[in-house]
């Protein structure tokens, strides 16, 4: 079953780095995920100054900003899809993604399969 790991960093430093890990740690993730044979697809993302929103009201109009301009201190910074099992071993596999660690978190989500 495809799962997806929503990586959510906490506090940021000056540098963009999630405090708690460092490059490595994300490189031997990456290796590990690839190792086991369970990568569907990842991306970090960009810089969070590039992000824009869209809004479409009720009435069709649309608004667009700059920014997420989100009420919270987590940052959407990247994702991996994952075929494993089940929950239980996405969940292992999240708690071994740096981005849960320091203050961030992982959100793991089931891939909706509309064929089965």
């Amino acid at each position: 079953m495809k799962y997806m790991l929503l990586i959510h960093a906490g506090a940021v430093s000056e540098d963009g780095v999630n405090e708690g890990c460092d490059v490595q740690d994300w490189q031997n993730f990456d290796k590990a995920v690839q190792d086991a044979g369970i990568f569907v697809s990842g991306e970090s993302l960009a810089d969070l100054v590039t992000a824009t929103t869209v809004k479409v009201a009720g009435d069709g109009t649309r608004t667009v900003v700059d920014g997420p301009f989100a009420e919270t201190r987590e940052v959407l910074g990247g994702f991996y899809v994952i075929d494993v099992p089940d929950l239980d071993v996405a969940l292992d596999w999240a708690a071994r993604c740096p981005g849960s660690w320091g203050g961030g978190s992982v959100v793991v989500r089931p891939v909706a399969d509309f064929g089965a």
